[in-house]
């Protein structure tokens, strides 16, 4: 089972109504790629790794571990566009001349390059919180509530079960490559990699068709059906996400973040 899924169903949120997560997630997200005060987003940030972490009891290491992959990409991206290539004279902070041409950082650059990087984050941790706290079958039942197509909901569900397949077999590959060192130095390396990618081809192909196998023995006919659990609104809760999504759009606004 993947890491995700795994906390997705054993976290001391799984029992709340997934509305209400969704509606949070929703709500927060909107915030994160509308308002542009950096000590908002920066807040959104914490906020939303603080319940992961203290509500629903996720272990802080396996958090952080995941937003370092998503972190690496945007620093290597928000260094890019922190950087600045002109003919022109500018107030640069840092510049070196190479030609006609002037490579350098300015002031606005960074402060763009930052914005960039906390939205991102406070996106990631918006979505890291719905992961990590609802299961993909809430997910779908929700969907299907919203009248979302069948189509959309259906490719959904089995892209999801598609990726586990995926990691598990390479996983699995990788592993047998390493412990007969196939890993040892650059050139095993390369060529054990390229064995695994062929491999992870086949061996994921074989077992999609054995999945579809097993979906149309149960008499799949173009829809996917879960079992429902029924949980109840909490409305004390719903009024706890306006008033914490609220106080963030006061806070932004007196800020004059407000895009």
């Amino acid at each position: 089972m993947l890491l995700i899924d795994y906390y997705a169903y054993n976290n001391k949120l799984a029992e709340i109504h997934p509305g209400e997560k969704m509606l949070f997630f929703a709500l927060t997200l909107t915030l994160c790629l509308t308002l542009t005060s950096a000590a908002t987003l920066l807040v959104i940030f914490l906020l939303m790794g603080g319940m992961v972490v203290f509500l629903a009891d996720v272990p802080w290491r396996v958090y952080l571990k995941l937003m370092l992959l998503p972190g690496s990409f945007l620093i290597v991206g928000v260094g890019a566009l922190a950087v600045s290539i002109t003919f022109e004279t500018h107030n640069f902070l840092w510049a070196t001349q190479i030609g006609s041409c002037t490579i350098g950082i300015t002031r606005q650059g960074l402060n763009d390059a930052a914005n960039v990087f906390l939205r991102s984050l406070a996106s990631v941790s918006c979505l890291y919180f719905l992961t990590l706290t609802t299961p993909v079958t809430d997910i779908v039942l929700l969907l299907n509530k919203l009248r979302v197509p069948a189509l959309v909901i259906e490719l959904l569900t089995l892209i999801y079960r598609f990726i586990l397949i995926l990691l598990e077999v390479s996983r699995q590959i990788y592993l047998a490559q390493d412990l007969r060192i196939g890993y040892r130095n650059l050139r095993t390396g390369l060529t054990s990699l390229g064995k695994l990618i062929l491999s992870v081809f086949i061996k994921s192909y074989r077992q999609s068709l054995a999945m579809y196998d097993a979906l149309v023995s149960r008499c799949y006919a173009g829809k996917l059906h879960v079992l429902e659990d029924r949980r109840q609104w909490s409305w004390r809760n719903i009024l706890l996400i306006f008033l914490i999504d609220g106080a963030l759009v006061l806070s932004s606004l007196y800020a004059g973040g407000l895009a």
